[in-house]
């Protein structure tokens, strides 16, 4: 229970202190928004081809608006001074990657619960009801992988003098597996296949989850110390 207290106090710390000034979630949802009326301009919304491309539009938008948050979560801590006091509490190490990483990812659910509405306006784009809860699956679980890796490395890059352009580079061939996991259900459940033809990608998507939720209860205190 004390190991998830603590993790409840850094969360916590992390939604106080972006509610103040609300400068990463701002400039995540412009970002996206502004993504939003690039893609529109560059697809007729009225075309067919839009239900081919919408999904891959969709996860575009949010893993690029979540690479603004994912290198703020790390950079704001540094640049305070508050990575060395949290790294002086009698805490596990482990207990504050999970609280940065779930304060990062209900930062990022936020936006895309934003955000995700007015694509499906913009581009003239209806979603069935009967897609939904399988729509909602998939993409708590894209983005729960994109944010394990990505606070694991964010955390990592950190550390070199240019952590802003580093993430970026040593994220997105890693994430591979997810977003490619992700588009293609996504996919497959707008266009309303079957069960079976998404399920394939849900595993890998778990899998992929798997790995980046136990691989920083090893290594995290190693990352934090470099």
């Amino acid at each position: 229970m004390d190991f998830f207290r603590k993790i409840r106090a850094i969360v916590w710390k992390d939604l106080t202190s972006e509610f103040r000034t609300k400068e990463m979630l701002s400039a995540m949802l412009i970002f996206a928004f502004l993504t939003i009326v690039i893609f529109v301009f560059a697809f007729d919304p009225s075309k067919a081809l839009v239900k081919e491309v919408f999904p891959g539009i969709i996860w575009v938008s949010f893993i690029f608006a979540g690479i603004l948050g994912l290198n703020r979560s790390f950079l704001t801590e540094k640049s305070n001074d508050c990575i060395m006091g949290l790294m002086l509490c009698p805490v596990d190490r482990s207990a504050i990657f999970f609280g940065k990483m779930i304060g990062n990812f209900i930062f990022m659910a936020i936006m895309e619960i934003i955000s995700l509405p007015v694509f499906a306006v913009l581009f003239n784009y209806r979603i069935k009801f009967s897609a939904v809860a399988p729509l909602v699956i998939i993409i708590f679980l894209g983005t729960l992988g994109f944010i394990a890796s990505g606070t694991f490395l964010a955390a990592m890059s950190s550390n070199t003098r240019n952590s802003e352009i580093l993430l970026p580079i040593i994220l997105f061939p890693l994430i591979v597996p997810v977003v490619l996991g992700a588009v293609q259900a996504t996919a497959a459940i707008l266009n309303g296949a079957p069960a079976a033809d998404w399920l394939v990608w849900l595993k890998i998507i778990i899998a992929f989850d798997a790995i980046f939720l136990v691989v920083p209860l090893l290594l995290f205190e190693y990352v934090l110390e470099v």
